[in-house]
């Protein structure tokens, strides 16, 4: 059974997203850079976070389990998009802000569980993807 969700186009390159399951809704616009009103986050823009979003949930996850506090933990993703027609990113640029209390052993293992993340391992290889760990949190 797969997760459904749909959208309503509003006018002014504005869209309106729900999650069927919890109600919640997300609004996007075109960005400014390509005909937009830039209001919210744009549909490459909510692609770009997912990564980053996916890494962290996943290692939250694995450190629940081992009982591990990730308490604080961040990140911040810099999308760059294709120069030339046909858009599309090009590449995301990565960073996440983890607690400084991790063992190397822990570092590690959460490194390699946000790698294998889903929405990181159904990216196209046409994108670009540098990560860079931070403990300093």
């Amino acid at each position: 059974m797969g997760t459904k969700m749909h959208g309503e186009y509003l006018g002014e390159l504005q869209m309106v997203m729900t999650h069927e399951g919890s109600g919640a809704e997300i609004l996007t616009d075109a960005p400014k850079d390509n005909q937009g009103l830039g209001r919210n986050f744009s549909p490459t823009d909510l692609f770009s976070v997912s990564l980053p979003s996916c890494m962290l949930t996943t290692m939250g996850i694995y450190a629940k389990q081992k009982e591990i506090s990730l308490e604080g933990s961040s990140f911040s993703v810099e999308k760059i998009m294709t120069p030339k027609p046909p858009r599309m990113v090009q590449e995301l640029r990565v960073q996440i802000h983890l607690p400084s209390a991790l063992t190397e052993q822990e570092r590690e293992v959460l490194e390699r569980v946000g790698a294998t993340c889903p929405v990181h391992r159904s990216l196209s290889p046409e994108v670009t993807v540098s990560v860079e760990y931070f403990y300093d949190r």
